[in-house]
């Protein structure tokens, strides 16, 4: 009865690894598999490699895809000559203020290499101020640019004080032509000038001065 029994379970656990081998499945369904792969193999594949291409059968040109694919093509970017102008045929609002500032510059400045004198700031910086006095009139909240527009007034304000104490008709020529509003800095007195022109202090009353 033992026997038996050892010799059916030995049977069974032999029928059940044969079901799950390799060999238990039929040929038909293996060379099916191998068609499916086949066909949503790509040609490059190394299991292609060696086999020549039919005539009819070609790779598609990546390099030169066909022009329908694109809206633009590469040329037409080229052609494209930006020149700075609006849709409206007028230069844009900052371009018309740098050639100002070039401009007022060029005029101002004391030689042809003039980069740092009070005046060529000062001329560039009118410019400058009066283009975001427009700006700032249009956008009234713009508190940045108002505290930038600060800053730069006072700017200016010293480097005319520096002008006025080094070459006082420089100082009226260029207030004069660019029209700016600047009061010119007061002598300094010393001590004795100061308050020389105010009366002396009166005479202590003798009742009033403390005694030792």
């Amino acid at each position: 009865m033992m026997f038996s029994r050892g010799v059916l379970v030995l049977f069974l656990s032999l029928g059940g690894a044969s079901a799950f081998s390799p060999s238990a499945r039929p040929s038909a369904s293996i060379s099916h598999m191998v068609e499916e792969r086949q066909q949503f193999q790509p040609r490059t594949s190394p299991m292609f490699v060696g086999d020549s291409l039919e005539e009819d059968e070609q790779l598609p040109d990546i390099d030169s895809p066909p022009e329908d694919d694109y809206i633009v093509n590469v040329g037409d970017l080229e052609q494209d000559d930006d020149d700075g102008t609006e849709d409206d045929g007028e230069p844009p609002e900052w371009y018309a203020l740098q050639e100002r500032m070039d401009a007022s510059r060029a005029e101002f400045r004391r030689h042809d290499k003039d980069t740092g004198s009070p005046e060529f700031q000062v001329a560039g910086m009118t410019e400058r101020i009066a283009y975001l006095t427009k700006h700032l009139q249009q956008n009234p909240k713009d508190f940045s640019t108002r505290r930038g527009l600060v800053a730069m007034v006072n700017k200016r304000r010293r480097l005319l004080n520096y002008l006025y104490k080094e070459n006082e008709e420089r100082y009226v020529a260029i207030v004069q032509a660019l029209g700016i509003r600047h009061k010119a800095p007061d002598r300094i007195f010393n001590r004795e000038e100061k308050y020389g022109q105010f009366p002396k202090q009166k005479a202590v009353k003798k009742h009033l001065v403390k005694k030792k």
